[in-house]
């Protein structure tokens, strides 16, 4: 549904985006991970047609971005980072405005707006001037905005900015419900929002895709081994020593007085093995626990590999 081949953009002599390529499929939610100035929003503003590339082509929707411009254009809903609002429309003149540039009919359009009206929560905001409006409703408009033609492609940069935990959460709903009607492309500064929303992740640096997938297959790449937290109630000396001898245990450490990490080759679980030998030895299990690598341990793991090469 989105595919990008070998993007490169330079401004003057400065490349801000270098042969990006990648691909995401209908109904996919995936997410745009990267810090200020990766190269993140330049990407985006290619696919929608907002810029154009320096090399390299992009498709939305089987229509070439740049030689189908307009083609491609009907079938994205975009919600930029700094989103163009009119400050002296109410929500439902700009909303309409958008409508009917997007040439929707006055019965699709009004039942287009109420549908977006309620998705956004911004139904007891529908008469209030945009220019009054706080910078969380204003985001809220600009989702409702990209919503509003039902595209099948979704382009959303930044989409949470200025919003309240709450309402975080709220488009977060949003977000997956969308997900399998919809194909989601989205760009964040908030780890866990990708966690949460997306199904696959791009990792962006310098311009340049440096990892893509799931987070689990991303997490499982970067610590190259199944982590496990072990805490017992009477720990010994000899307990390391111990752990090591077990089938599939790579390595171990203590990590605090009675609390220690087991890894695991990847693809194996020693849980039950580790069970045993506590049960057999006395050492007091009181918990066994898989040891969790976030998403954000992830991408500064990558973003730091990245700038030392």
């Amino acid at each position: 549904m989105i595919e990008a081949v070998g993007l490169t953009k330079f401004y003057g002599p400065h490349p801000a985006i270098m042969d990006v390529s990648f691909e995401v499929a209908e109904g996919e939610v995936v997410g745009f991970l990267g810090p200020n100035g990766a190269g993140k929003s330049t990407t985006m503003r290619i696919l929608t047609g907002y810029m154009s590339a320096t090399a390299g082509r992009a498709f939305v929707a089987g229509h070439d971005v740049s030689e189908e411009s307009l083609e491609a254009r009907r079938h994205v809903g975009y919600m930029p980072e700094h989103i163009a609002l009119y400050p002296d429309m109410r929500v439902t003149e700009y909303l309409t405005y958008c409508g009917k540039l997007e040439g929707m009919g006055r019965q699709e359009l009004a039942d287009r707006m109420a549908f977006v009206l309620s998705k956004c929560s911004l139904e007891d905001r529908a008469d209030s001037m945009i220019g009054f409006l706080s910078l969380g409703y204003r985001q809220r408009v600009g989702l409702a905005q990209a919503l509003l033609h039902d595209p099948p492609v979704l382009i959303l940069d930044e989409p949470t900015i200025g919003l309240d935990p709450i309402q975080i959460v709220e488009v977060r709903g949003l977000i997956k419900e969308l997900a399998g009607r919809h194909t989601i492309l989205l760009s964040t500064h908030i780890l866990p929002e990708a966690q949460a929303s997306c199904e696959r992740v791009l990792i962006m640096n310098h311009g340049r895709i440096i990892a893509e997938g799931a987070p689990s297959r991303l997490t499982a790449q970067i610590r190259q081994a199944e982590t496990y937290r072990l805490v017992v109630k009477s720990p010994s000396e000899g307990i390391l020593a111990q752990l090591r001898q077990i089938p599939n245990v790579v390595g171990a450490q203590q990590q605090a007085r009675d609390t220690y990490l087991v890894d695991a080759r990847i693809g194996t679980d020693p849980r039950s093995e580790l069970v045993k030998n506590a049960v057999e030895k006395g050492w007091g299990l009181l918990e066994l626990s898989p040891l969790e690598m976030t998403l954000e341990d992830v991408f500064h793991a990558l973003t730091r590999k990245e700038s030392a090469a």
